[in-house]
């Protein structure tokens, strides 16, 4: 019944035997009866002598182990337990420091996007008030001057929308609910139109401009606005982070069956290192420019969101100091595969 319970448990089987009780422990023992299963080799690592029954006792070991060995396998197994415990404790306090550490950051950015976007909304309703009121105030004599006037009213009004726009996409980017409205478009004259409502404030900050439009594209199936936000942002970027070689160039031209846009400047440039992060929400690279340059960080994340809604990519090639070139690729065919699609 022992031998079964011991066994049925997962242990070991017991052997008993009972002995003369007068034999030295150091000698062979002869056994005067024993168990089932036989006693084997070895000494008895418990026994006890009987009161009733003088002269004998009762020994009592392993079958094919012994308490020593035992206990040393539940030591090894205690020590390898403890251990597995403890990496999954240091595990669990490096996972919650990164997890923190990531928070934290996210909070750092979150505050710096509210403060980079209040100086960047500031700025253009600053002008628009100041010139508005210049005219107003009948100021300004000269035809000439009142149209610039209305032009630079008009360019900033279109930079405060452009800005509103970005925040609204990426909060319903965020929340599930950005969709895009697919329809046959001339994608040569999207650019071209795009491009043309920002050549003043191109030409007005002094950048040598180079556009190459292949005119025989075929109609592709966009969301124009999205696109033109798009290319609007990719032109920001180059304009903020262009110094002392002041280039702008835009191409759109096919390739192997896919339609690429590209947008190249001889500005500051990106480490490669930051070049796989750029386009991640709130993210901005840590050269002093950059830092000294008010933007919300959320223009390139909407380049990649868009361009993905249209079945495409984006890529950045750049060396610092000698500028970077921003390729948006799309389909030619089948960018919007219905007329109206839930990013």
């Amino acid at each position: 019944m022992v031998n079964q319970k011991s066994t049925d448990q997962g242990g070991n089987r017991l052997a008993m035997m009972i002995y003369p009780a007068d034999m030295e422990m150091g000698k062979e023992i002869k056994p005067l009866a024993v168990s089932a299963g036989g006693w084997g080799e070895g000494k008895p690592e418990v026994w006890r002598k009987f009161d009733d029954f003088r002269g004998l006792a009762l020994g009592i070991k392993f079958q094919g182990t012994s308490v020593e060995a035992i206990g040393q396998t539940w030591v090894h197994r205690s020590f390898l337990i403890l251990a597995c415990l403890s990496l999954v404790i240091i595990g669990g306090l490096v996972l919650t420091k990164h997890i923190v550490s990531k928070e934290m950051a996210l909070a750092r950015l979150k505050s710096d996007f509210v403060s980079n976007v209040s100086h960047e909304l500031r700025t253009p309703l600053a002008l628009i008030r100041l010139y508005a009121e210049t005219l107003e105030l009948g100021r300004i004599t000269t035809q000439e001057k009142k149209q610039q006037y209305y032009r630079i009213i008009r360019k900033e009004s279109e930079r405060l929308t452009a800005l509103i726009n970005n925040i609204l996409d990426f909060s319903r980017i965020e929340a599930g609910r950005k969709e895009y409205e697919f329809r046959e478009t001339n994608i040569a004259e999207l650019v071209h139109n795009t491009l043309d409502s920002y050549r003043y404030q191109i030409e007005q900050q002094g950048f040598a401009f180079e556009e190459s439009i292949d005119s025989n594209l075929p109609p592709v199936r966009v969301d124009r606005e999205a696109i033109a936000r798009a290319l609007v942002n990719l032109v920001n970027n180059a304009l903020k982070y262009s110094t002392d070689e002041k280039f702008l160039g835009v191409k759109l031209y096919r390739e192997n069956g896919v339609l690429k846009l590209e947008v190249a400047d001889r500005g500051i440039g990106i480490a490669r290192r930051d070049q796989s992060k750029i386009f991640e929400k709130f993210y901005r690279t840590g050269d002093p420019l950059v830092h000294n340059t008010k933007g919300s960080g959320l223009g390139l994340s909407l380049v990649r969101h868009i361009t993905q809604a249209h079945g495409g990519e984006i890529a950045v090639e750049s060396t610092p100091g000698k500028g970077s070139t921003f390729t948006l690729s799309l389909p030619l065919s089948g960018a919007g595969s219905v007329s109206e699609a839930r990013a």
